[in-house]
């Protein structure tokens, strides 16, 4: 190897071990992005996170409320951000699983333009119903359903989300054609059930979970591998032979595709410690959600899957939004 060869070479090197400490650096304030209203399982996690992400980011993280358009508006604030690491999406990824296959235009390109920093938890679905619904299991409410279809309305967060066409799948099983009505959020959508503007509901344990404890809404069955502990005697989709029986909130953090993969890990990284502190462990248990932070290349599989599977429910029942 010439001199030229050699200078070329300790060029190199010298760039690429400078490149990570300078893409790892945040110099100012951290925007956390929720796409949905405050009071869902986004937010919630959210501003579980941010004191402890304040901590070691060294800025503060500030949780910022953007929603609209079943959180699209939220994730291409994101997408279309300097793509340094400073603005942090935190979403129910199957939203985005669905985004291909739902929209005929859509603002980014979800693989270009989002890169997975980690998958953060999984909560299953509590299927509930506003106590003025004359039902207390799941057998009457797929005959009240049946018999009184214009009688149950099913709120949800939005057209194409998880939650809607778990919805979809559970009431064609059950050969009950119900009204679907869309809300600007999981939030929006428990506050109408709670209220009695619509009747039914499925949506994250998260928070939802709080609602059937203080009776505002009636809990009937739940999605996951298991019960839940708070609600012993209410079957799982499993036991019931209903479709979607693995669905559920997927709640992950993206950043801007172009955001160095050393950043990308940085945030990783911390992310997961957030999650590890026993102060957020437990709070997570305590509100139903299971600690999935698996960092980026796991996350990045799961969406390519999710979107592939959810892209089928999709096309099968016909459903676009501009």
């Amino acid at each position: 190897m010439n001199r030229r060869d050699t200078l070329k070479g300790a060029l190199a090197l010298s760039s690429l071990a400078a490149l990570p400490a300078d893409a790892q650096n945040l110099d100012r304030p951290v925007r956390f992005i929720v796409p949905f209203a405050p009071g869902g399982t986004s937010d919630i996690i959210a501003r579980l996170l941010s004191p402890e992400l304040t901590k070691s980011f060294g800025q503060n993280v500030v949780v910022e409320n953007r929603t609209g358009a079943s959180g699209n508006i939220g994730a291409d604030l994101v997408a279309k951000s300097p793509p340094d690491g400073h603005t942090m999406l935190i979403i129910d990824v199957s939203t985005l699983a669905t985004a291909p296959s739902l929209y005929t235009r859509f603002p980014f390109d979800l693989k270009r333009d989002l890169a997975p920093v980690t998958m953060l938890i999984y909560a299953p679905y509590i299927l509930a119903v506003h106590p003025s619904v004359p039902v207390n299991n799941a057998a009457e409410l797929v005959a009240y359903a049946k018999a009184n279809p214009t009688k149950v309305n099913i709120g949800h967060a939005g057209i194409g989300v998880g939650n809607h066409l778990t919805g979809l799948l559970v009431t064609q099983h059950w050969g009950a054609d119900l009204t679907q009505v869309p809300y600007r959020g999981g939030a929006a959508a428990l506050t109408a059930v709670a209220t009695g503007e619509a009747q039914l509901l499925i949506n994250g344990a998260t928070a939802t979970a709080p609602f059937c404890k203080q009776g505002q809404l009636r809990p009937i069955a739940v999605t996951g591998p298991r019960r839940l502990p708070d609600f012993p005697d209410v079957p799982t989709f499993k036991e019931l032979g209903w479709p979607a029986a693995e669905s559920g909130t997927w709640q992950g953090v993206l950043v801007q595709g172009g955001t160095p993969p050393a950043m990308v890990e940085r945030l990783s990284r911390d992310l997961r410690a957030a999650m590890a502190a026993p102060s957020v462990a437990e709070r997570i248990t305590a509100i139903g959600g299971e600690n999935r932070a698996e960092g980026p290349e796991s996350f990045r599989r799961w969406l390519d899957n999710e979107i592939e599977v959810w892209g089928q429910v999709v096309r099968a029942n016909n459903i676009k939004l501009d």
